[in-house]
């Protein structure tokens, strides 16, 4: 665990070219939806990215973070740890849409999934509304959330 750790520091952090748009960080809190209603009340986690202009209105890069499931009725929590490439498309001055594909480091581990509306607050700050999901091993780990990006 400590390996896949730093091997996504690295590829967060070590990653700069002369294009490069720049790193974001911000927290998130979600209502679990599916089977994760079953064994969470709440979610909350942090979220890191590193992204690159690909034009005026396109950006790409890579996305991590934690994401924690608290236990419901005394239950355990659950987390995972996504790597994902993500996108962004600007829709306007204010908005944009975007998504992140990877892999959820869990124990049960699968596919990662995270579709958002982006709304930017300032040239800093950005508030946004997602689906995020883990899927693997016959079920889904998802909730529905905000989050506040600071870009650095």
């Amino acid at each position: 665990m400590k390996k896949l750790l730093f091997i996504a520091a690295f590829a967060i952090f070590g990653l700069g070219t002369a294009n490069a748009q720049g790193f974001s960080a911000g927290v998130n809190v979600g209502l679990p939806i599916g089977d994760a209603s079953n064994v969470s009340s709440f979610a909350f986690g942090v979220d890191v990215n590193y992204m690159f202009n690909a034009d005026e209105d396109f950006t790409y890069g890579l996305a991590s973070g934690l994401q924690f499931y608290s236990g419901k009725n005394g239950g355990p929590s659950q987390d995972f740890i996504p790597l994902a490439l993500a996108g962004r498309y600007k829709l306007s001055d204010t908005f944009a849409l975007g998504a992140d594909v990877g892999y959820g480091i869990a124990t049960n581990g699968g596919f990662y999934y995270r579709p958002m509306l982006v709304y930017n607050l300032s040239e800093k700050f950005d508030l946004n509304a997602s689906y995020s999901a883990v899927s693997g091993s016959g079920s889904t780990l998802a909730n529905v959330g905000v989050g506040l990006m600071y870009d650095f």
